[in-house]
């Protein structure tokens, strides 16, 4: 019986190490956080088999993170009691958009999973010149699977924020300068955006990483905040799109010496980017 006790405790206390929820900060009192929503209520309650007396790990999303136990639970609410509330430890300083050439089949779930993994900000799908998968009007449905792939994979790397999948674009919105300065009206939000190019033979993305933390760090020491990469779908970018995109000031970067596919150039620059600008 005491064996029995202590693997029922083991597997509890692994229950709520795996719990993180997220709500609105309007959700968030001074003491209190109330949770409404009927999947979570029904996934701490159905499959975590989470009860009152349980603590839980909760995120606002937006900057708080907070530890709290349950008091009451039900699937309409759950009121939940702050024991503690810290800002968000998990999350890069460095915020990396990921422009993503839209490919076939599974491989976007693939390409966001492992991306907000590793720390990616906001991912935006792009329909690209050679770009095979097409818009049959259903999109949509697409992209509220797509979110759900990335809410479940934060709540495996435990991060304080979801990582959005922004509706479609197409190439040409991506290089529109609706103001003429001569830098797309998307590049101009970015303090650097890096375009890993399979013909790009001089420049690495490390090169280019390091030039730009060194010319864009201020004397408080800090760094590019804000990062785009840009990778194109299975066939790569045509010599179209990637004059464009280096005319417009994207820095042509390479990867390594040998070509990567689309479900894993987007990883690869996302992890050295980290390993520059974070570690």
């Amino acid at each position: 019986m005491v064996r029995h006790r202590g693997k029922e405790t083991l597997a509890c206390a692994e229950r709520q190490k795996m719990s993180r929820f997220f709500v609105s900060p309007e959700d968030i009192g001074s003491n209190l956080i109330l949770m409404h929503n009927a999947d979570d209520l029904h996934h701490m309650m159905k499959v975590l088999r989470l009860k009152e007396g349980d603590e839980v790990d909760v995120s606002d999303g937006v900057q708080w993170e907070y530890r709290a136990r349950i008091e009451s639970l039900s699937k309409e609410e759950a009121e939940l009691l702050i024991l503690d509330k810290q800002a968000f430890a998990s999350e890069p300083s460095v915020r990396v958009t990921l422009f993503q050439g839209i490919p076939k089949a599974g491989k976007m779930e693939t390409i966001i999973q492992k991306c907000v993994e590793l720390g990616v900000y906001e991912i935006v799908p792009v329909f690209m010149d050679r770009t095979v998968v097409v818009d049959r009007g259903k999109f949509s449905k697409k992209i509220e699977r797509w979110n759900r792939v990335s809410a479940e994979a934060v709540k495996q790397c435990r991060r304080g924020i979801v990582p959005r999948v922004a509706e479609p674009i197409k190439s040409e919105d991506l290089l529109k300068d609706s103001d003429n300065t001569g830098m797309p009206d998307r590049f101009e939000e970015f303090d650097l955006v890096l375009f890993p190019y399979e013909n790009e033979k001089g420049s690495t993305i490390k090169d280019v990483l390091r030039q730009e933390v060194t010319k864009q760090s201020d004397a408080a020491g800090n760094k590019p905040q804000r990062i785009a990469v840009i990778i194109g779908p299975e066939g790569g970018f045509s010599d179209g799109e990637a004059m464009a995109i280096i005319g417009a000031g994207g820095r042509s970067v390479s990867l390594g010496r040998t070509i990567l596919r689309t479900e894993t150039a987007g990883m690869a620059a996302l992890a050295m980017i980290m390993y520059e600008l974070e570690l």
